[in-house]
């Protein structure tokens, strides 16, 4: 136990410096062993993402081109937000505990727009 509780701190707090709003590391030692969470990976096209996760909750087109899949992992009673983006080609560019939505939020503010 006090070796995961050092990891999420640790992770925590390299999370921390990377983003103005980073993810909760502790969502990802929960989640870890569903399949969209421990299969998916950038480069990988929409429909194997469906194959591996089913249909998402919902989709959004994204500004420049390209989607975004929202879904809702469950855990023990717990739910928890997880993305899935695609480039204009279909393929994985960028996955993580938020909805589509906190992310582009999240791109805008980076960009200073």
């Amino acid at each position: 136990m006090y070796k995961h509780v050092l990891a999420v701190l640790l992770a925590s707090a390299t999370l921390a410096g990377c983003s103005s709003r980073p993810e909760n590391p502790v969502d990802y030692v929960t989640y870890r062993e569903e399949p969209l969470v421990k299969q998916v990976e950038n480069g990988m096209t929409m429909q194997r993402v469906i194959a591996i996760g089913g249909s998402p909750s919902t989709v959004i087109d994204l500004p420049h081109g390209g989607t975004c899949n929202n879904y809702i992992l469950n855990r023990e009673g717990h739910q928890q937000a997880y993305y899935v983006r695609f480039d204009a080609t279909g393929h994985v560019d960028a996955k993580g505990f938020k909805t589509c939505e906190q992310r582009q939020k999240d791109d805008v503010k980076a960009s200073g727009a």
